[in-house]
């Protein structure tokens, strides 16, 4: 009997000692508490760093977007505006251009109104002669001049071919023979191209 109980006590001794290494003493629970601590500020460090980054990338995402919708703004009113100066730009440009076109129209009137009544052809053709150099007189202010196409090379950068013919002599071969419509240009850039008769 004593045996058993000397057992039993050996036994209850050796599971103490067992459970008493499987606890942790005070000082690793206070040491283990600690590095949990550390962790746990380190993380919260790290994760105020991240949000205040976030929040510093989303106040320079709102500044860019404003700034874009400020430019597209901006450019949309650009935009507009040059639009509309340049139709103005256009309509005062038109406007002198028929002004100055007027003139000329009442003298057309004049003639019409004394053809009716005149009997002297000449008075009438000095009329519409005048009128005719008046006409050119003002495209020639506003820098149209005539493209001269008779007897020159055919160039096709300001002629426009309607028909060759037989040249009527050597030297005519390849040159305009005849001009059907006269064409006109502003400086070098043609506005209306000469309708010619080229010879060959």
């Amino acid at each position: 009997m004593e045996n058993k109980e000397q057992n039993t006590e050996q036994v209850e001794n050796e599971v103490k000692v067992d459970v008493e290494q499987s606890q942790p003493t005070e000082n690793e629970e206070v040491e283990s508490d600690g590095k949990k601590s550390r962790k746990n500020r380190k993380q919260r460090k790290e994760d105020e760093a991240r949000e205040k980054e976030i929040e510093e990338l989303k106040a320079q995402l709102e500044e860019q977007k404003d700034r874009y919708l400020r430019l597209s703004a901006e450019f949309d009113n650009y935009r507009k505006r040059t639009l509309k100066e340049r139709s103005d730009m256009l309509k005062t440009v038109n406007g002198d251009t028929l002004s100055g076109m007027l003139p000329v129209l009442d003298d057309l009137e004049r003639a019409m109104q004394s053809m009716q009544k005149a009997t002297d052809v000449d008075a009438v053709r000095e009329g519409v002669v005048l009128i005719y150099n008046k006409i050119q007189e003002f495209l020639k202010n506003k820098g149209i001049v005539e493209i001269d196409a008779m007897n020159q090379v055919f160039d096709t950068d300001l002629h426009e071919a309607v028909t060759k013919i037989p040249a009527p002599t050597e030297d005519l071969k390849g040159k305009v023979v005849d001009v059907i419509q006269k064409g006109y240009k502003i400086d070098t850039k043609v506005i209306r191209y000469a309708k010619v008769v080229v010879g060959e």
